[in-house]
């Protein structure tokens, strides 16, 4: 990690995340949830104090805010707006669902290491009589025949994946865990669609994500039923309705306004911080713990030895992951024991569980030897 970086953001813990060290908390849990920084609840709670915002149906002001905020989510994954669009959603799981209702399934293909969210597709599939095959992660995916469902990077391990394998072919594509901390060029790959939730990536506001989906696979999307919001004109009499064109068909009911609001200055603070500098602040530290732990016989790694992300999974011998998690809250350190809904990279390495640690925009040095102290105290 270089000097001037280390410096940057003890700075910026002290200025943004000062709760941190005024309550004890290592927080390592930055793949569960990223933490927010205290400017942004400031700016939101002045904007909305200042702010009288309405339904956006009947709100132009209101309305114009949440195409502004389509657009920023665009540029934000170097998507080109005569290619791609944006639904709103309430995470990546409802992104996830929504194609999984709506797509024309032909063959599935899925990475055995994949959110449980991201597996579930295979029920929509198999309701529609499509054939469904996974492929292991140490392979890789071979024809171009139906959709491929993968992670940018594992919720479990850290260990990402090529982009490239989103070219020429169907892709949903899910970047809930690569992007908070990892550069991504939609423009670049062409995956058909991508998946986010907001809370990973800035920490606030939740309850938001998104489904970037290309206009054209948007357009052979059919959903299986309609609400508020979504359509032009109902008829009671005649049984029939007519969809709004473009993103808002696919939003069910009132978009959540107050916090889509919120993004843009999420994404202006994303970018005084740089998603470069970011990349190398959380890959250094996640290397600096995995090389502490190596150092202990009693722990088994399995993430990456070379490491692009902030993610360091493992397990103490002959201790329950459990109690490994126990002991580190006991001691205010945050960190995720289990499989993380992910029970394909589980099986993958032959375990049920593990305990994840993981580092993101506030983390330091102290914070990943406070952990490293906790496993060798272990007995």
């Amino acid at each position: 990690m270089l000097a001037d970086d280390t410096a940057y953001f003890s700075a910026l813990r002290e200025r943004e995340f000062s709760r941190l060290d005024s309550t004890g908390c290592a927080y390592l849990d930055y793949t569960g949830s990223g933490l927010y920084a205290e400017s942004l609840i400031r700016e939101d709670t002045a904007r909305l104090l200042r702010s009288i915002d309405g339904n956006p149906h009947a709100d132009a002001s209101v309305a114009e805010r949440i195409e502004c905020a389509r657009v920023e989510v665009l540029r934000w994954l170097d998507a080109d707006p005569r290619d791609y669009t944006v639904v709103f959603t309430a995470n990546a799981t409802a992104a996830i669902r929504l194609v999984g209702e709506s797509y024309p399934f032909g063959p599935l293909v899925l990475a055995s290491d994949n959110h449980n969210s991201v597996n579930g597709l295979r029920r929509f599939a198999r309701k529609r009589g499509a054939p469904v095959r996974y492929f292991p992660m140490d392979d890789e995916p071979t024809g171009s025949d139906g959709l491929l469902a993968y992670p940018a990077q594992s919720n479990f391990s850290g260990a990402q994946y090529p982009l490239s394998w989103a070219r020429d072919r169907e892709v949903l594509l899910d970047a809930a865990a690569f992007v908070p901390t990892n550069r991504l060029s939609i423009r670049t790959y062409a995956p058909t669609f991508v998946v986010v939730s907001f809370y990973k990536v800035f920490g606030y506001p939740t309850g938001v994500g998104a489904l970037i989906v290309r206009h054209d696979a948007l357009k052979r999307l059919k959903r299986p039923w309609f609400a508020g919001g979504t359509v032009e004109r109902v008829w009671v009499s005649k049984r029939r309705h007519t969809l709004k064109a473009g993103p808002e068909g696919f939003e069910d009911g009132t978009p959540n306004f107050l916090a889509l609001a919120a993004l843009g200055s999420g994404f202006a603070f994303l970018r005084e911080v740089g998603i470069d500098r970011l990349h190398r602040h959380v890959t250094g530290l996640a290397r600096l713990l995995r090389r502490c732990l190596e150092e202990n016989p009693r722990v088994h790694l399995y993430s990456p030895a070379e490491t692009a992300s902030g993610v360091v999974t493992f397990n103490v011998e002959g201790i329950a992951f459990g109690r490994v998690e126990r002991a580190a809250r006991d001691a205010n350190i945050a960190v995720r024991s289990g499989c993380f809904c992910n029970p394909g990279a589980a099986e993958s390495v032959g375990v049920m569980g593990a305990v994840r640690a993981s580092v993101g925009i506030a983390s330091n040095e102290s914070d990943v030897m406070r952990l490293v102290s906790i496993i060798g105290e272990l007995r």
